[in-house]
């Protein structure tokens, strides 16, 4: 194992692309798993939603502007 280390370090092209190959695929699985939990928190804010205009706690129209919102933020937090 330890000769294969050398040999790839030694190879200075070799090293480089599997750097470069190793940080596009973690960079890919960051990505995909914080599209994924982003998508789980706005499906649960819309069944949230839902329920609470279920229970007669809010009118539809409230409900619809709330999830209406954050849509033009694009899901990002700003001030103002």
């Amino acid at each position: 194992m330890e000769d294969i280390l050398r040999e790839i370090i030694q190879k200075e092209e070799l090293f480089f692309v599997l750097v470069i190959a190793g940080s596009i695929t973690i960079v890919s699985v960051f990505k995909a798993l914080t599209g994924m939990v982003s998508r789980l928190a706005h499906e649960r804010t819309r069944r949230e939603v839902a329920a609470y205009i279920a229970e007669g706690s809010m009118s539809p129209e409230q409900g619809e502007r709330l999830l209406a919102a954050g849509k033009r933020n694009n899901g990002i937090n700003m001030c103002g």
